[in-house]
């Protein structure tokens, strides 16, 4: 696989494939993330998974014998012979492998986050309209079932305050960028999706491991138009993994556990049952529901939405300016952090574009 774009001199609108004929799709990266689309598009139905590309011949080789598909050294030979490919190179990689994509007409679900910066970003949105060509972003976690019920849950509640929390032990993977870009953007972009209203003041503080060269623990203050407020806590280095939101309800708590796709409601609820004598029997101060969802694979999930949003059935959960949204406002929570400032919209945070400097920044 080369570092750079391909770009072919005349490229062609994509072609809508019928429903009736297998959708062909490729990997490009099989690290830590792209195995684990390579196990999935070979189980999905009616889609024809056609090869790997990867710069590590032998990891490729590896799992292309194992799914018995080709392998590919250079994705540029990969591209020709698919409608779409799931890339999961590292961050810094995906403008150039994405604009690829784009130049030879094929669709593209790109990992998250979208890009490395704004500016790549915005090109990416931009290259896939012009060539036609559907682009979905990786945020998994809106196809966590988990997610899904607490999205349908609070639908009948008054929300006033989100809290969500995203920990993990120390890891190899994914140290190309700071914990906000790696883990806390997950949670950015269901935060947005919940309040659904444009975020008007941040403040963000974070710290570093010794000789860890970007944040590694960050925690972020939001508060939106709506009057809704959120904390948002990102850590690569907690000794237990953590994946949850809770929203602070006006008559409930919602907690939603991302990890075992499960959902506790509590409400404040008092019950007495007296004697004749007004003797107090029982009471009851509280009550939790407990909500089960389904054990689908998020990533399953997404794929598969991904397979139907190829064929133009439906359209992407999180397309590139869903991600781009998310993008702007993590790079924003990143550059307070650094700085220790806190930020107070004139104009909306998400629509800038590029986070507020120190200077810009109120203290």
């Amino acid at each position: 696989m080369q570092n750079g774009p391909h770009p072919a001199s005349n490229p062609t609108p994509p072609v809508q494939r019928s429903p009736l004929t297998p959708l062909r799709i490729g990997v490009i990266g099989v690290g830590n993330m792209g195995q684990h689309h390579a196990r999935i598009l070979s189980m999905l139905k009616d889609v024809e998974f056609i090869g790997i590309a990867d710069v590590n011949v032998e990891r490729g080789l590896e799992l292309a014998s194992k799914h018995r598909v080709r392998f590919f050294e250079d994705y540029g030979d990969l591209l020709p012979l698919v409608d779409a490919v799931c890339i999961a190179v590292p961050t810094r990689l995906h403008y150039a492998v994405g604009m690829a994509c784009f130049a030879a007409g094929v669709h593209v679900l790109i990992e998250k986050p979208i890009a490395a910066s704004i500016a790549e970003a915005e090109s990416l949105v931009n290259a896939a309209a012009e060539a036609n060509c559907l682009l979905q972003v990786g945020h998994i976690e809106r196809f966590n079932p988990a997610f899904k019920e607490l999205g349908n849950i609070l639908q009948g509640e008054q929300t006033l305050a989100l809290e969500a929390h995203r920990m993990s032990p120390y890891s190899d993977r994914a140290n190309d960028v700071s914990v906000v870009l790696d883990l806390m953007i997950h949670d950015i972009d269901l935060l947005l999706d919940l309040a659904n209203s444009p975020v008007v003041q941040l403040a963000a503080t974070g710290s570093r491991a010794p000789e860890s060269a970007y944040l590694d623990y960050v925690t972020a203050t939001l508060r939106f138009a709506n009057g809704v407020v959120a904390t948002v806590t990102a850590s690569k280095v907690t000794h237990r993994k953590i994946r949850r939101i809770a929203a602070h309800c006006k008559n409930s708590l919602v907690e939603a556990d991302f990890l075992n796709h499960e959902i506790l409601i509590h409400r404040q609820t008092t019950a007495t049952s007296t004697t004749d004598y007004g003797q107090v029997l029982y009471r009851q101060d509280g009550l939790i529901e407990k909500v089960y969802t389904t054990n689908i694979e998020p990533l399953y999930a997404e794929l598969d939405h991904f397979a139907h949003c190829v064929r133009g059935q439906t359209e992407p959960s999180v397309g590139g300016e869903q991600a781009l949204r998310a993008l702007r406002l993590a790079s924003s929570i990143e550059q307070m952090a650094i700085d220790g400032k806190v930020w107070e919209a004139t104009e909306n945070i998400e629509a800038c574009d590029r986070p507020p400097s120190a200077a810009e920044a109120l203290t």
